[in-house]
């Protein structure tokens, strides 16, 4: 709700939506205004920057934040992180590989599927939203049948 209000009271002010940097560093802001009742929320949030590139800025429970190329967070990360070093940071391998929008959501389904296999807290479905200049693609995935 804190940060619904905070965008909406933005947009308000300055007549535009709020950057994707300048959320991060709301949301870095929020978090560590309570550092000492804190959230334990550990987020990640992904946009566009100024520039179109994409960006990912991943948290800790108190706000301490970093801009990466790709990140998860939760009981799955500990699974996903070391497959997206492998295959998107190209860690081990020969490289970093460039994929096309479709080959990266195929990637995404494949890792949280396995990650869902083997972490029951992982979740019944992935909500995928894939950013570009062009506009903004959804998807919803389900993970488990059963």
């Amino acid at each position: 709700k804190t940060l619904k209000v905070r965008l909406s009271e933005y947009e308000h002010r300055h007549g535009k939506k709020m950057a994707a940097p300048a959320l991060a560093q709301m949301l870095s802001n929020t978090l560590y205004y309570k550092r000492f009742f804190p959230y334990y929320t550990f987020n990640v949030v992904g946009g566009l920057d100024e520039n179109g590139v994409g960006a990912v800025w991943s948290y800790d429970a108190i706000g301490s934040f970093e801009r990466l190329t790709y990140s998860s967070s939760g009981t799955g990360s500990t699974l996903i992180e070391p497959f997206l070093d492998n295959q998107v940071a190209g860690k081990n391998a020969n490289g970093p590989v460039k994929r096309s929008l479709q080959e990266a959501i195929e990637l995404v389904k494949d890792t949280f599927s396995s990650a869902g296999e083997r972490d029951i807290y992982t979740g019944d479905s992935v909500h995928i939203i894939a950013m570009t200049k062009d506009g903004v693609q959804e998807e919803f995935f389900p993970l488990k049948k059963d």
